[in-house]
């Protein structure tokens, strides 16, 4: 059996490499481990599918690791682009806070919908619950190896095609087929793999009082991130503590660069602004005001106007302050102490969660080895890598979704060409 093109892997990468291949004229075979597809892409955004960001090619670039390699793939296909084609095919979307563009019915389903019905109308062939085994080389012009097939692993079959592209995904949520069998497949063929590390997910925190803090969600906080003292990070959102550390949005957001760090053995720490809209004046004198009014309160019944109240007694502690001390006995270093804390509450990140949790991988195929205007190799001719496989990982906010679909209909495209001149 001979393709032009074979795509292994179908996540939205995959999908739209193979559907813009087959709608270049190639004959495309796109191959998944699993028995149907999108998995992954069913779970994204709690199930409703956060497919892009409304923002523009700046806003998209700062939001990555490595963000500069994608400036070919978004000329190629960007966020308008990939928002037409969902309404074309009657799949409205919408804007939600941050830009995030979601499908107006919140349901994964529907996009998934329109991605396998994109597949049907281009033509390609579908094989379900087969694995790609070993991609086949062989001797090309000038001396360069070039792809020449792929062997599968559960029937034994040979595919013969002149261009293959690889859309495997990383390591995160491996219980959806992301298991890294791109990277072991990228590696044999003589491709550098930079370190592989969860992003998008959880921290484990040294202290351990947060297991007492575990379910409280803070929404408008402001958190800076510090390594080795030298601040990395700042945003202003929501984060929530966890038995274990802390999460939520601003919490993964911070977490693929912390990971790097603490893999380099870095010392990496969070600092929460509780009142990010009080300047020092104005809550120096809220805390004067509520001390000189409630002389006869107690600490923690104060303190109920300014936190939440299971972070009360945590908060106290730390403080070094009886949780029964009248208001009036709170000296003027106890109120300064109260001030700094609820301005920097500063926890030490110890260790971040493991893939199982992660949304995305950290790491993969090495960029300096992938032809950005094609997302060709540059090792092996007509291999092409899109997705998470290679070394981008965005924020959350729609933006790796966008470079799946981007960099899948920039290589399914290439692949296409070079099948045709060939």
């Amino acid at each position: 059996m001979d393709f032009d093109v074979v795509v292994i892997g179908a996540g939205p990468a995959g999908i739209f490499a193979a559907g813009r291949a087959a709608a270049r004229g190639a004959k495309t075979l796109l191959v998944e481990k699993n028995p149907s597809l999108g998995k992954k892409l069913l779970i994204t955004g709690k199930g409703r599918c956060n497919l892009t960001n409304s923002g523009d090619i700046k806003d998209f670039i700062s939001s990555y690791n490595n963000g500069k390699f994608l400036y070919q793939a978004f000329g190629s296909f960007f966020n308008q682009d990939l928002i037409n084609f969902f309404e074309d095919r009657g799949v409205g979307t919408k804007a939600e806070r941050g830009g995030r563009i979601f499908p107006l019915s919140d349901e994964s389903g529907d996009v998934l919908k329109v991605l396998g019905g994109y597949l049907e109308e281009a033509g390609v062939t579908t094989m379900f619950s087969e694995r790609a085994a070993h991609i086949l080389v062989e001797s090309g012009s000038g001396g360069r190896a070039a792809v020449c097939g792929v062997k599968l692993a559960v029937s034994g079959q040979i595919i013969k095609s002149p261009g293959v592209v690889v859309a495997t995904g990383g390591f995160s949520y491996p219980g959806t087929g992301s298991t890294g069998d791109g990277y072991k497949m990228a590696k044999e063929l003589g491709h550098n793999i930079t370190p592989l590390l969860p992003a998008l997910v959880p921290l484990v925190t040294k202290e351990k009082f947060v297991r007492d803090l575990s379910g409280l969600s803070l929404k408008n906080v402001e958190v800076t991130a510090f390594v080795d003292g030298e601040k990395y990070f700042f945003e202003f959102g929501e984060m929530l503590f966890t038995h274990f550390g802390v999460s939520g949005p601003v919490i993964l957001s911070l977490s693929g660069a912390a990971a790097g760090y603490l893999a380099e053995k870095k010392k990496v720490v969070i600092s929460i602004n509780f009142k990010p809209g009080l300047d020092r004046e104005k809550l120096n004198a809220r805390l004067l005001r509520e001390l000189d009014s409630s002389g006869l309160k107690t600490a923690s019944n104060i303190m109920k106007t300014l936190l939440p109240q299971s972070l009360i007694p945590v908060f106290l502690g730390i403080a070094g302050i009886d949780p029964q001390k009248k208001g009036s006995q709170i000296t003027r270093e106890e109120r300064e102490t109260i001030y700094k804390l609820l301005r920097d509450f500063r926890l030490e990140i110890s260790a971040t969660r493991n893939f199982d949790e992660a949304i995305i991988t950290r790491g993969g195929v090495a960029l300096k080895e992938i032809d950005p205007r094609t997302m060709e190799s540059k090792i092996i001719s007509g291999l092409y890598f899109c997705g998470e496989v290679i070394d981008v990982d965005g924020l959350t906010g729609g933006f790796n979704l966008q470079a799946a679909f981007s960099t899948g209909y920039l290589a399914g495209g290439s692949a296409a060409a070079l099948s045709r001149s060939g």
